[in-house]
């Protein structure tokens, strides 16, 4: 009986290290201090520890400038001191340079404040890191995964297995969801969901970054659409403004001095040619075109925006297919290995 049982513990030992090989090795790497400099909780008490070690660097920096005016003092005084003086004082500044030096290896030495209170900081982090890591490990079937920035030296990494970005999410999906209430919860996990699908696929991926890539196209062409009109929306009423003001000055019967300028300027060019007009200021029918151009363009900007929104629908709905399609794929390929 024992010898039916290990006959069949190393039958399956040997399946599973032969579908390994078939298979090959998964590998992937993180880096540590990417992820860190990524995680906003970390980044603001990173922040505040900062605030703290420039304050310490500071004071440090006051006690060197103590100690070289100590210095400077018996440099100019060393000739008329007695020799047993210049000792004391000689021993005064080796305690003060000797106190300096403990300070600042106190505070920034290798075990130093500095040094412990970030690596208390990072703890959290770095245990929430290992948390993902292992469940990523688990859902994609990956046999090691490294550390980039460790004491492991890596002289090349192909960027395609760094999984930092997925981990980096997780944590930050974490956060999130301790602040959100049940329907931002749901919504939260559709969007999860999207960007899984994404991450998981290249092409998708690929096809992602394009959309965005012309999303971020479209979207600066009508910012800067939006900036000509609103210029010559400002154009038109500093003009209309100036109509109403003349107007306003003639009726009451008093010229500003830009009228008069005007007027000046007006009655120059009619003693050389007398049919040219008295004014290049623009009539009413302008104005009128003028805002019928705004009213058309502003109409446009909006039908813009409806197929825009249309587009964005069309192509979730065909992602969402796309998706759809992979998982049943992926279920029957599943089924097709069992």
């Amino acid at each position: 009986m024992r010898k039916h049982f290990l006959f069949l513990f190393l039958a399956a030992l040997a399946s599973n290290s032969l579908s390994a090989q078939a298979r090959g090795n998964r590998v992937g790497f993180i880096d540590m201090e990417y992820i860190l400099e990524n995680v906003n909780s970390y980044k603001e008490s990173n922040a505040l520890l900062e605030e703290k070690a420039e304050k310490w660097r500071q004071e440090t920096e006051a006690k060197k400038t103590e100690i070289n005016k100590v210095k400077e003092a018996l440099a100019a005084e060393k000739p008329l001191l007695t020799k047993s003086l210049i000792e004391e004082r000689e021993t005064e500044i080796t305690f003060l340079e000797n106190e300096l030096l403990d300070l600042q290896q106190k505070r920034f030495g290798p075990n130093g404040l500095l040094m412990n209170q970030k690596a208390l900081l990072a703890k959290p982090i770095q245990d929430q890191v290992f948390t993902a890591v292992q469940d990523i490990a688990e859902a994609k079937k990956y046999d090691f995964i490294f550390d980039k920035s460790s004491d492991l030296t890596l002289l090349f990494a192909d960027k395609r297995f760094d999984i930092s970005d997925q981990v980096l999410r997780v944590i930050n999906r974490t956060e999130k969801r301790e602040q959100l209430s049940k329907k931002e919860l749901a919504a939260e996990q559709e969007k999860e969901n999207k960007e899984d699908a994404i991450s998981d696929n290249p092409e998708l991926a690929e096809r992602q970054r394009i959309l965005d890539e012309r999303k971020a196209a479209r979207d600066k062409i009508m910012a800067d659409r939006k900036a000509a009109i609103e210029q010559k929306k400002k154009e038109y009423e500093e003009r209309r403004q100036k109509i109403l003001d003349e107007r306003a000055a003639k009726k009451n019967g008093t010229v500003s001095e830009t009228a008069k300028t005007a007027a000046a300027v007006t009655t120059a060019k009619t003693t050389v040619k007398k049919d040219t007009t008295a004014t290049n200021a623009p009539t009413e029918a302008e104005l009128a075109r003028q805002k019928a151009e705004e009213t058309k363009a502003k109409t446009l900007e909006e039908r813009k925006k409806i197929i825009e929104d249309r587009k964005k629908a069309l192509e979730e709905r065909r992602l969402k297919i796309i998706r759809e399609r992979d998982s049943i794929k992926k279920a029957r390929e599943e089924k097709l290995k069992q």
